[in-house]
């Protein structure tokens, strides 16, 4: 474990070996294989997919693990309500020097509220990533998390413990 609770942390993700976006958040646990944080949505201004909006104010508390191939994230609006879970295929997560640092390898997953929209997203975008060439291993992971995270949300197992 590398920070008390309510500890500040930045979160780093990785695309491609380059750094994609750093945000701040605050430590909520980490008890050794599972990293949770919460942080205010990060992006600029309002993102909308369709199938949900990214807004300013949105609380987005994050669970990483040391050894998934996944992040679950709960979002939450402003006042509490809440979105659904938006949920990245990444490398598992490293943390040093007070910095959570995960790779995101584009596989997405969304589930609605009430779990019955349940989207498998960017499959396009990884396989045009070429990962499967230059890291199969890691290339075959990654869509065995996307098909872990697919039945489990369809069991309703989301968020997870």
């Amino acid at each position: 474990m590398s920070a008390s609770p309510a500890a500040g942390m930045t979160v780093v993700l990785l695309k491609a070996g380059r750094t994609k976006i750093r945000y701040p958040a605050a430590l909520l646990s980490d008890d050794g294989t599972r990293v949770s944080v919460r942080a205010e949505w990060a992006g600029a201004g309002v993102r909308d997919f369709g199938f949900v909006r990214f807004e300013p104010g949105d609380v987005f508390t994050e669970h990483y693990w040391r050894d998934r191939w996944y992040a679950v994230k709960e979002v939450r609006t402003a006042a509490g309500q809440l979105k659904g879970w938006y949920c990245d295929v990444t490398r598992p997560v490293e943390v040093r020097d007070g910095e959570l640092v995960v790779e995101d390898l584009d596989l997405d997953l969304w589930v609605s509220v009430d779990g019955s929209e349940i989207l498998r997203l960017d499959e396009d975008e990884f396989e045009a990533s070429g990962l499967a060439g230059r890291d199969p291993v890691a290339a075959r992971q990654a869509v065995q998390a996307l098909d872990e995270l697919e039945l489990l949300a369809g069991r309703g197992q989301l968020p997870l413990a």
